[in-house]
């Protein structure tokens, strides 16, 4: 890989990596409800989760899907559905406890590495960086290289949004604020599926 793609792959890795998508919003909420450090293995789930999905992806799975288009539809679809599920979850854990904190739980590093290969907005990323930024010569390698940057690229992207979320709870501690913003984050990873489901119907 010359030095011009590479930096280049770095910089599509970063801008899809940082925008807003169904992981940033998630974080965002998680870092308001449960802080950096309760956060940091859903954080740690998404990168090491979309790196396996990059590999697979270039790995020959990809390819399927390019024969098979409804088996791709299909995901998207599930994972849309699978997206509305947790918008709920996130709107819900807006009720606090007695002791005036959110309720619910953080996702895990498993729950954060699965869900990967569910989101809509991860597989069009992983799609685009093995189609438009791995050279066919010494592919398999490229392959790997392009999974790995990916993850270390991700990493601190992802948690910037983390970070953000932590810095707004002391503006969020009372009860009643803190309902709204999570029912505002569930709207808008309910949002953030518009594109990914106008792009599906244009393709059909």
């Amino acid at each position: 890989m010359t030095s011009e793609l590479l930096l280049a792959f770095i910089l599509f890795a970063f801008v899809t990596s940082v925008t807003p998508g169904p992981n940033n919003m998630m974080l965002l909420a998680s870092g308001v409800n449960f802080g950096i450090r309760r956060s940091l293995p859903h954080m740690l789930g998404i990168s090491l989760g979309f790196m396996l999905l990059v590999a697979a992806v270039g790995l020959g799975l990809g390819q399927l899907f390019e024969q098979f288009p409804p088996l791709y539809t299909a995901l998207r679809y599930g994972g849309a559905a699978y997206l509305l599920y947790l918008a709920w979850k996130i709107a819900a854990s807006g009720a606090p406890d007695a002791d005036g904190k959110a309720t619910g739980k953080p996702f895990t590093f498993l729950q954060a590495a699965a869900f990967q290969w569910v989101n809509p907005k991860a597989w069009i990323m992983a799609i685009g960086a093995i189609t438009t930024y791995t050279p066919q010569e010494g592919f398999l390698v490229n392959v790997l290289l392009i999974a790995a940057l990916f993850a270390l690229v991700n990493c601190p992207s992802v948690g910037l949004w983390t970070v953000a979320g932590s810095l707004l709870r002391r503006w969020l501690d009372r009860p009643r604020v803190l309902r709204a913003f999570n029912i505002g984050m569930a709207l808008l990873l309910v949002a953030s599926l518009y594109p990914i489901l106008i792009d599906v119907k244009g393709s059909l």
